[in-house]
């Protein structure tokens, strides 16, 4: 059993669905591509059953720990760089925040059964981090300009 995913037109899927579908005997998930959308995954449920069950256990172990012993922050801590190479960058405070943001997001995510909210904050930490791994950039963002632009349009609004 490969532990590639295999990849398909999701054409396919509609042509040839049983063929397309036996697939998935050989691949934990198959990657549909779209032409005039977001490509897909297609997955049985079982095994996005396990992969839930493999988050959630994760999401625990790591929260437990956290919460244990004040040892066990510094251990994570000190394991973030290994896991997040860009915490690197981040000044220590915010190193500090940004494991206590993950383990209460992974949490609080795996409580309702929906990640979505534990990757846009790894991404929002992420930029954090490559803002204050370029000087100039950081520089601008942080100078006082001393003009008020006003209020920000609502980005609903503009069409």
């Amino acid at each position: 059993m490969s532990a590639e995913n295999a990849a398909v037109n999701f054409s396919e899927l509609v042509n040839k669905n049983k063929q397309t579908l036996a697939r998935l005997k050989e691949s934990p998930r198959l990657l549909l591509h779209r032409r005039d959308g977001e490509d897909l995954v297609l997955t049985t449920a079982a095994r996005a059953a396990q992969d839930q069950t493999v988050v959630s256990a994760a999401s625990r172990m790591l929260a437990a720990m956290a919460r244990r012993e004040p040892g066990s922050m510094e251990l994570l801590l000190d394991l973030l760089p290994e896991a997040f190479p860009w915490v690197r960058f981040l000044p220590e405070p915010d190193v500090h925040a940004f494991a206590v943001e993950l383990v209460d997001t992974m949490r609080a995510a795996d409580s309702i059964g929906n990640n979505a909210s534990v990757a846009q904050m790894l991404v929002a930490w992420q930029h954090t981090a490559e803002v204050h791994s370029d000087p100039v950039l950081l520089a601008a963002l942080t100078t006082d300009h001393g003009t008020d632009y006003g209020l920000a349009p609502d980005p609903r609004e503009i069409r």
